[in-house]
């Protein structure tokens, strides 16, 4: 086994002409402009046997179509497989339409992706893996950890499941010892910006990367979003302005750089053994409301949100009361598609879900299609057979979240569009911690 090479390169995806922005439903809402540039994000690994390659992306959703074209370029520049190229989606609500959500299909304000912004934002995927691949150096490899603080909870409950690690990959040049290369994973909506916020932006993780990059000049973070589907700053935020994605953002970042300045040399190592693999899990399909049901269900949904703002009730209680109107109206369109034989050719299509591992050293990644509850993320790394980070939104979305049993009986805006039924999340866990486990200790 030879050292080990690693190689980093970032594109610009940003919409060039005014884009609809993806990630509140039934709202008009075009760019006005560009705050901060969207990126793709690349991270090139190799040990003389094995390379991969780790590709973080800021858009909503990362489709499989996506995934799959990009993956095939990827593969015929670089000669990697398919299964060891990993695309992740940040998730920010600041950026435009790459997918067809079938809950937004009926609605007359999200259009459907523009072919010149899949075009930007599919080249400069693969532009950056293989830069990435080109640029890579001898290096060295440190596997560390943050706490995340005061930057987002349970938005469910405040005081419910949440993982507050950040996990982190810090790569050191082997010539001179420089930091020039952190991947991360921590699991966390992006939507300090909401939809009166029309400007292009990364939300939050935009400041974690400068504040990682003003600490350590010329270095480049490859950002993963973990499972949070039910996590959100919602109950911490002061107001949905870019000076709270700062201040949240560089939180955050400022936790990651104290981790990372921690590190000894010797904590640093060149003789890393990488491995991949990948396989699939079948999920259970959902039923959803008919029609009728699925209108009173909205009807109350609407009049409870209106009862709180009455009540000058806090923004969090609020928030989550109109996230509940946006699940019930997706609720009834997909009541409608249900009726007319939509859904269940979307469950047929997305029904078979790609899983991925992959071991760096002691390390262990998992890489989960769509939006998992945090819970399964949990369940993941307690069954992993090392020390593991779970990637979510990862190879294709899901055409919704991925629940739990709990949050499914609950009902609110998760569960109302959740095209799986909970099992589904098991299923996930299980076809990951397998993988894991077939990589060796």
């Amino acid at each position: 086994m030879m050292s080990l090479l690693a190689g980093c390169a970032t594109r610009d995806i940003s919409p060039v002409e005014p884009a609809f922005l993806a990630g509140y439903p039934h709202v008009p809402r075009m760019s006005t402009g560009v705050h901060d540039p969207l990126l793709a994000s690349a991270l090139y690994l190799a040990d003389g046997r094995t390379a991969l390659l780790l590709i973080g992306v800021d858009i909503l959703f990362i489709s499989q179509r996506s995934t799959a074209l990009c993956r095939q370029a990827i593969s015929r520049e670089t000669g990697i497989p398919a299964g060891r190229i990993l695309i992740s989606a940040t998730h920010t609500h600041s950026g435009p339409v790459t997918a067809d959500e079938l809950a937004w299909l009926g609605d007359p304000v999200v259009p459907p992706p523009d072919p010149g912004n899949l075009e930007r934002f599919h080249r400069g995927i693969i532009e950056a893996a293989a830069a990435a691949r080109d640029a890579a150096v001898p290096a060295r490899l440190a596997v560390t950890s943050a706490a995340a603080e005061g930057v987002g909870s349970n938005r469910l409950d405040p005081a419910g499941p949440f993982d507050p690690e950040v996990g982190l990959l810090a790569f050191r040049e082997a010539r001179d010892g420089r930091l020039f290369a952190v991947d991360l994973v921590y699991g966390m909506h992006p939507t300090v910006l909401h939809e009166d916020s029309t400007l292009v932006s990364a939300d939050f993780p935009y400041f974690v990367r400068r504040e990682l990059a003003e600490a350590f000049p010329g270095v480049t973070t490859v950002y993963h979003n973990g499972p949070s589907g039910n996590l959100s700053p919602r109950y911490h935020v002061r107001g949905q302005t870019f000076a709270e994605a700062e201040r949240l953002g560089r939180r955050l970042g400022g936790s990651v750089v104290r981790s990372l300045r921690a590190l000894q040399d010797a904590d640093f190592r060149d003789d890393i053994a990488l491995a991949a693999r990948w396989g699939n899990a079948d999920l259970v399909p959902n039923r959803f409301l008919p029609v009728a049901e699925a209108e009173a269900k909205l009807k109350q949904a609407r009049e409870h949100h209106k009862r709180l703002k009455r009540r000058g009730a806090a923004h969090g209680p609020v928030r989550t009361a109109e996230c509940v109107v946006f699940g019930a109206e997706m609720a009834l369109a997909l009541a409608g598609a249900q009726a007319s034989g939509e859904v269940a050719k979307r469950q047929a299509d997305f029904g078979r879900a790609e899983v991925q591992a992959f071991r760096i050293g002691d390390a262990y990644l998992a890489a989960l299609p769509g939006e998992q509850f945090v819970e399964y993320g949990l369940e993941i790394k307690r069954r992993a057979p090392g020390r593991a980070f779970v990637i979510g939104n990862a190879n294709g979305e899901l055409q919704g979240y991925i629940v739990t049993p709990e949050a499914a009986a609950a009902g609110g805006y998760e569960a109302a569009w959740a095209l799986f039924r909970p099992e589904s999340g098991a299923r996930l866990a299980d076809a990951a911690v397998k993988l894991m486990k077939g990589l060796g200790a």
